[in-house]
Protein backbone atom coordinates (compact mmCIF):
# COMPACT_ATOMS: atom_id res chain seq x y z
CA UNK A 1 0.00 0.00 0.00
CA UNK A 2 1.22 3.72 -0.75
CA UNK A 3 0.70 5.01 2.52
CA UNK A 4 1.82 8.30 1.48
CA UNK A 5 -0.74 8.44 -1.01
CA UNK A 6 -3.16 7.22 1.12
CA UNK A 7 -2.22 9.93 3.42
CA UNK A 8 -2.63 12.85 0.79
CA UNK A 9 -6.07 11.77 0.43
CA UNK A 10 -7.05 12.09 3.97
CA UNK A 11 -5.37 15.45 3.93
CA UNK A 12 -7.39 16.82 1.48
CA UNK A 13 -10.84 15.05 2.91
CA UNK A 14 -9.92 16.60 5.88
CA UNK A 15 -8.64 19.77 4.18
CA UNK A 16 -12.72 19.95 2.17
CA UNK A 17 -13.73 19.30 5.39
CA UNK A 18 -12.71 22.06 7.18
CA UNK A 19 -13.23 24.44 4.27
CA UNK A 20 -17.04 23.40 4.53
CA UNK A 21 -17.27 24.28 8.13
CA UNK A 22 -16.06 27.71 7.47
CA UNK A 23 -19.11 28.05 5.91
CA UNK A 24 -22.63 29.03 6.54
CA UNK A 25 -25.85 26.45 4.66
CA UNK A 26 -27.35 29.62 2.60
CA UNK A 27 -23.72 30.39 1.05
CA UNK A 28 -24.74 29.12 -2.97
CA UNK A 29 -20.98 27.19 -2.80
CA UNK A 30 -21.96 25.33 0.03
CA UNK A 31 -24.10 22.72 -1.90
CA UNK A 32 -21.17 21.95 -3.98
CA UNK A 33 -18.65 21.99 -1.68
CA UNK A 34 -20.30 19.09 0.53
CA UNK A 35 -20.87 17.53 -3.11
CA UNK A 36 -17.45 17.93 -3.97
CA UNK A 37 -16.29 16.69 -0.15
CA UNK A 38 -18.48 13.25 -0.37
CA UNK A 39 -17.27 12.29 -4.19
CA UNK A 40 -13.67 12.40 -2.30
CA UNK A 41 -14.88 9.98 0.46
CA UNK A 42 -16.69 7.76 -2.04
CA UNK A 43 -13.32 7.68 -4.19
CA UNK A 44 -11.32 6.69 -0.83
CA UNK A 45 -13.44 3.93 0.30
CA UNK A 46 -13.31 2.47 -3.47
CA UNK A 47 -9.14 3.18 -3.29
CA UNK A 48 -8.16 2.31 0.28
CA UNK A 49 -11.11 1.39 1.60
CA UNK A 50 -10.51 -2.34 2.54
CA UNK A 51 -6.80 -1.55 3.36
CA UNK A 52 -7.72 0.73 6.52
CA UNK A 53 -10.60 -1.89 7.55
CA UNK A 54 -8.30 -4.28 7.95
CA UNK A 55 -5.76 -2.09 9.49
CA UNK A 56 -9.26 -0.87 12.13
CA UNK A 57 -10.43 -4.64 12.67
CA UNK A 58 -7.14 -5.48 13.46
CA UNK A 59 -6.77 -2.38 16.34
CA UNK A 60 -10.36 -2.92 17.43
CA UNK A 61 -9.28 -7.08 17.91
CA UNK A 62 -6.76 -5.75 20.13
CA UNK A 63 -8.17 -3.04 21.84
CA UNK A 64 -11.83 -2.77 21.66
CA UNK A 65 -12.93 -6.04 20.02
CA UNK A 66 -16.31 -5.46 21.21
CA UNK A 67 -16.85 -2.12 18.90
CA UNK A 68 -18.09 -2.38 15.51
CA UNK A 69 -15.53 -1.24 12.81
CA UNK A 70 -16.71 1.76 10.84
CA UNK A 71 -15.91 3.53 7.71
CA UNK A 72 -11.94 4.45 7.73
CA UNK A 73 -13.36 8.20 7.03
CA UNK A 74 -15.87 7.83 10.22
CA UNK A 75 -12.68 7.59 12.35
CA UNK A 76 -10.78 11.21 11.19
CA UNK A 77 -10.54 14.44 13.48
CA UNK A 78 -12.04 13.17 16.92
CA UNK A 79 -12.84 9.64 16.19
CA UNK A 80 -15.31 7.36 17.24
CA UNK A 81 -16.57 5.74 20.37
CA UNK A 82 -15.42 2.81 20.87
CA UNK A 83 -15.39 0.19 24.35
CA UNK A 84 -12.37 -0.53 26.24
CA UNK A 85 -12.25 -3.83 27.85
CA UNK A 86 -9.60 -2.41 30.15
CA UNK A 87 -11.71 0.63 30.71
CA UNK A 88 -14.88 -0.31 30.62
CA UNK A 89 -17.38 2.89 30.97
CA UNK A 90 -15.03 5.44 30.23
CA UNK A 91 -15.24 7.43 27.15
CA UNK A 92 -12.68 6.88 24.78
CA UNK A 93 -12.38 7.72 21.16
CA UNK A 94 -10.14 6.02 18.60
CA UNK A 95 -8.83 8.19 15.87
CA UNK A 96 -7.62 8.50 12.60
CA UNK A 97 -4.98 11.60 12.19
CA UNK A 98 -3.16 12.18 8.95
CA UNK A 99 0.05 13.89 8.63
CA UNK A 100 1.54 10.91 9.35
CA UNK A 101 -0.94 8.64 8.89
CA UNK A 102 -1.75 7.31 12.62
CA UNK A 103 -4.43 5.76 14.74
CA UNK A 104 -5.09 7.00 19.11
CA UNK A 105 -6.70 5.93 21.45
CA UNK A 106 -8.11 8.78 23.27
CA UNK A 107 -9.25 9.23 26.59
CA UNK A 108 -10.25 12.78 27.93
CA UNK A 109 -6.74 14.42 27.27
CA UNK A 110 -4.66 11.50 26.79
CA UNK A 111 -3.82 9.44 24.24
CA UNK A 112 -2.21 6.02 23.10
CA UNK A 113 -0.42 5.50 19.56
CA UNK A 114 -2.05 2.28 18.42
CA UNK A 115 -0.92 2.54 14.51
CA UNK A 116 1.21 4.00 12.35
CA UNK A 117 1.14 3.53 8.44
CA UNK A 118 4.63 2.88 7.29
Amino acid sequence: MDIKALDKALQEIVNARAELKKIDYNNPKYDDLEEKLHDMEDDFQDVYGTYLEEVLQKVHDEHCPDSDVLMPIAYLGDGVPVELEKLPGKDVRLALEVNPLRLYLKLKDKQQLVWEGK
